[in-house]
């Protein structure tokens, strides 16, 4: 996709939060910058009381934003119906919450978007706004670890992070991907892998987690989209210096075209001859052997030679004229992508082509763990609760208008 093909974009402010645990503006424990949308990526609650409940969804309906996005974590229990029905009486014993009554309260605030492993579309309309719009999925679940929430086993994770839409220009889970942004003491890298190859074939703008306090931070991954022997590869990944640390600045980091180093990602949405509806045929198979039955003998020079740039992180197409041409349609009705998670050159049946044709341009992801609650229970042996600053995100989005106002 040539940069003419592509939207106009303006400077959208996302303010993320995360893993508050009943802190609040309002108690003190952090202060909230302005911004046009607010995501609060779980853990709202401590255990997902009512009363609980209603303190955060208070807080939340008053701040100030155009969009408030909101999904819940693995303290969020009443929110998970059917772990509430099995353990609730663990938690609640004394006073037991009724599971619907506590959604309503998410579900009827008029401000908020509250998702449970779904996506939503936004457009902010607001004059005075920047009237960009894009699309969020959002998802409560992360890797079982003791008596919790939203919990999945790992033979549950590949099909889990499947139902991510390629489309998808914010990922919100409350579990952060394998090795970014998820260190935890005593256990390592507590992310999910699947999670993060899920990220390699989606290549969101932006990836909000929490659910790990001491992860909080930004990491950009900058994937490897063309090496066609391993997958699901990442060419290198940066951790954020927070410019708000021990300091009363925001926690900001620019990733606009302003920038001294602005996102790599365009947002690109596939090829019009490989859309989403045409690929789910494929969604979720395993690789196959490269170009099944005779449609050509290798894939190869299906469409051209290749020239690799790792500048560029991409291959150049030459030399159409002269060589064997297999049309885009029969190539996508007669074969299935040999390598999931594989780069390459589409349309070359070696490479990943329902994640990788028409959206090279989707080169980085900015991975932001906006987890407030800086301590973890019982926080004495951190001299009591301490808490962080919201992460502050400049990004470019695409405006909704065609007249460039």
């Amino acid at each position: 996709m040539d940069d003419t093909s592509l939207p106009l974009s303006r400077q959208t402010r996302i303010v993320c939060v995360s893993d508050t645990h009943n802190a609040s503006p309002s108690s003190g424990a952090f202060k909230l910058p302005r911004g046009d949308v607010l995501i609060v990526a779980g853990d709202i609650t401590n255990q997902g009381s009512l009363s609980e409940l209603k303190r955060t969804v208070d807080w939340i309906a008053k701040a100030e934003f155009e969009a408030k996005i909101v999904i819940a974590g693995n303290h969020d229990i009443t929110l998970d119906r059917k772990f509430y029905e099995e353990h609730g009486a663990y938690f609640h014993n004394q006073h037991p919450q009724n599971p619907q009554t506590c959604l309503g309260l998410l579900l009827e605030e008029p401000s908020v978007t509250y998702l449970d492993h779904a996506s939503a579309e936004f457009h902010l309309t607001k004059p005075d706004g920047p009237q960009t719009h894009f699309r969020v999925f959002g998802s409560p679940y992360s890797p079982a670890h003791g008596m919790w929430a939203f919990g999945y086993l790992p033979e549950k994770a590949k099909k889990l992070w499947q139902d991510v839409p390629l489309s998808t220009d914010i990922l919100v889970t409350h579990t952060p991907p394998k090795y970014h942004c998820d260190e935890a003491r005593g256990r390592g890298a507590a992310g999910c892998e699947e999670l993060r190859k899920c990220l390699w074939r989606v290549r969101p703008k932006l990836a909000v987690c929490g659910h790990i306090h001491e992860g909080r931070g930004v990491d950009r991954i900058l994937w490897d989209l063309a090496t066609p022997n391993l997958r699901f590869k990442e060419i290198r990944s940066v951790r954020w210096d927070d410019p708000g640390k021990d300091n009363k600045k925001i926690s900001l980091l620019d990733l606009t075209s302003r920038s001294a180093d602005p996102l790599g990602n365009d947002g690109s949405t596939g090829d019009r001859w490989f859309n989403e509806d045409l690929s789910a045929t494929y969604q979720g198979r395993e690789p196959e052997p490269p170009w099944q039955g005779d449609t050509a003998a290798s894939g190869d020079n299906l469409r051209g030679s290749f020239e690799y740039s790792i500048e560029a992180n991409s291959y150049t197409e030459t030399a159409l004229s002269d060589s064997p041409l297999v049309s885009p349609d029969s190539a996508i009705q007669d074969t299935v992508p040999t390598a999931i998670g594989q780069g390459g050159a589409p349309p070359s049946g070696r490479c990943d082509l329902q994640a990788l044709s028409g959206r090279m341009g989707r080169k980085e992801t900015c991975v932001v763990n906006a987890a407030i609650m800086a301590s973890n229970w019982p926080h004495k042996a951190a001299g009591g609760k301490r808490f962080n600053k919201p992460i502050v995100i400049d990004l470019d989005l695409p405006t909704w208008r065609d007249d460039g106002a």
